[in-house]
């Protein structure tokens, strides 16, 4: 295709297609699966009981759709170097601009919350560092992983990615064993899988407890979308982004339910401590004793693979806002390994307030909390903004959908059925006292995102004309 050769984007360079599928499918399991399952998954059991198995699928089938929008979306123009692209072009640049930045904020609170997490843990074996070091080193090795060129980045989230799915695949092989031997804990527990059932039925908390799995296990597979933030650097786009959206959310969902269905065989559900992690008290009752070092070894490898997937897409978001014009266009320029250095850079010094975190009181700690908890709003509203350009595109551009070989199942309508659950579960964020103060904060994000689109890039973003000849790079 014809570029033109005067203008700004000659030294945009062009994004490259470093990742396979193997790198695509591993970058967004690394970020969908994290601390939250390894650490987390104990208080989700407390709440909800067996039924939770059934509120993970649930989550895990809603978003197989956002996912299938998306592809859809990615697919219909590869000039899309992500899925803000695409809400950009359907909706309009405000609309592209509030989803790329409202991401961006989503991935720095989470890779802060990452730092934090590595920062503690690595103490484990290291009591007496100041835990600004570990912090540190902790976003500088960020920094180096992704200024590397993007297929190097792919293979190490590949092997970041690995280390969690062999701790979940041993998991669920040693309860397997433990169930199939009738294993006895020390308080008289039998391993069985009617211990599913047999400790108040599946739903032992009632339907609240029921909901209250929800707001958990919605949180858990925030990460889910990052295939849509790399489909400018995948290799042969058109196989490659199919395979990996199919599959992606079935083996979340096989991980997640897989693993805590073993866990709540092994020891009844009423015995799963929310205080611990599951992971190490099944291995420590299999006598394992290295149980809690091999588990901290893990949570670290997780925490640094959800910051390092979260940092690679905060790094596209601001190239794709940078040639918008929604960004300093300084942010577009790619460097040697064709990588948006500089945005990277601006990424990756956000991430430094967590450092000041590792010394605050447990009251910064819990509004820490609270702005975690935001993040995670912001995520469902950035889902919700793919399917509402997939609506978009389904009524503007009917031939794109009639020529498409990746149409999203029953589109029009599981996309209302989806919008509709999403809608549900701002109702079930409002019951709890925490997560309602969270939603009550969140309109201020877009309420600031809104003042400063008024105020400064509405007046001079890149006009439309431009913004599609940079779409055609």
């Amino acid at each position: 295709m014809h570029q033109r050769s005067t203008g700004p984007r000659e030294d945009h360079g062009r994004l490259e297609r470093g990742l396979g599928n193997r790198h695509l499918q591993l970058i967004a399991i690394g970020g969908a699966i994290g601390t939250g399952l390894f650490m987390g998954s104990g208080k989700t059991i407390s709440l909800a009981g067996p039924s939770v198995l059934l509120v993970y699928a649930t989550v895990g089938f809603m978003l197989f759709f956002v996912m299938r929008a998306m592809g859809e979306l990615l697919l219909s123009n590869l000039g899309y170097k992500s899925f803000r692209d695409a809400v950009s072009d359907l909706l309009g640049p405000a609309a592209g601009f509030a989803i790329g930045w409202t991401y961006w904020f989503c991935w720095i609170v989470t890779g802060i919350a990452d730092v934090v997490v590595i920062a503690g843990y690595v103490r484990f074996w290291w009591a007496d560092l100041p835990a600004w070091i570990p912090a540190l080193l902790t976003v500088g090795l960020l920094l180096g992983l992704n200024l590397l060129a993007v297929k190097a980045f792919g293979e190490t989230e590949f092997w970041f990615a690995i280390v969690k799915i062999v701790a979940i695949v041993a998991l669920i092989v040693v309860g397997v064993v433990m169930v199939a031997v009738s294993f006895r804990e020390p308080t008289g527990a039998h391993a069985a899988v009617a211990n599913l059932w047999n400790d108040g039925g599946i739903f032992p908390n009632g339907f609240m407890g029921f909901l209250a799995g929800f707001q958990i296990a919605l949180f858990a597979f925030v990460g889910i979308e990052l295939a849509g933030t790399a489909a400018a650097e995948t290799k042969d786009p058109m196989t490659t982004l199919p395979r990996a959206i199919n599959t992606i959310p079935v083996r979340i969902v096989v991980f997640y339910v897989a693993s805590l269905a073993v866990i709540m065989m092994v020891t009844p559900w009423r015995l799963v401590s929310p205080e611990e992690s599951p992971f190490v008290s099944m291995f420590a009752l299999a006598g394992l004793p290295a149980a809690a070092s091999i588990i901290n070894f893990v949570v670290l490898t997780s925490a640094a693979s959800s910051a390092n997937s979260g940092i690679y897409s905060t790094s596209r978001m601001m190239y794709g806002l940078a040639l918008e014009g929604s960004a300093p266009k300084a942010w577009a320029r790619l460097s040697r390994n064709s990588v948006p250095a500089r945005g990277l850079v601006f990424s990756v010094l956000c991430l430094l307030p967590g450092i000041v975190l590792l010394y605050a009181g447990s009251s910064v700690m819990e509004a820490f909390t609270l702005v975690t908890t935001v993040s995670a709003v912001m995520f469902m509203v950035v889902w919700a903004m793919i399917l509402i350009a997939y609506l978009v595109y389904r009524r503007r551009r009917p031939q794109l959908h009639a020529a498409s070989s990746f149409k999203m199942p029953a589109g029009v309508a599981m996309s209302w059925v989806v919008l509709g659950f999403f809608a549900a579960m701002v109702v079930v964020l409002l019951l709890e006292a925490d997560t309602r103060a969270a939603l009550l904060v969140t309109p201020v994000w877009f309420v600031a995102l809104g003042a400063v689109w008024h105020l400064r890039v509405g007046r001079s973003r890149t006009q439309p004309d431009e913004l599609v000849d940079a779409m055609r790079l």
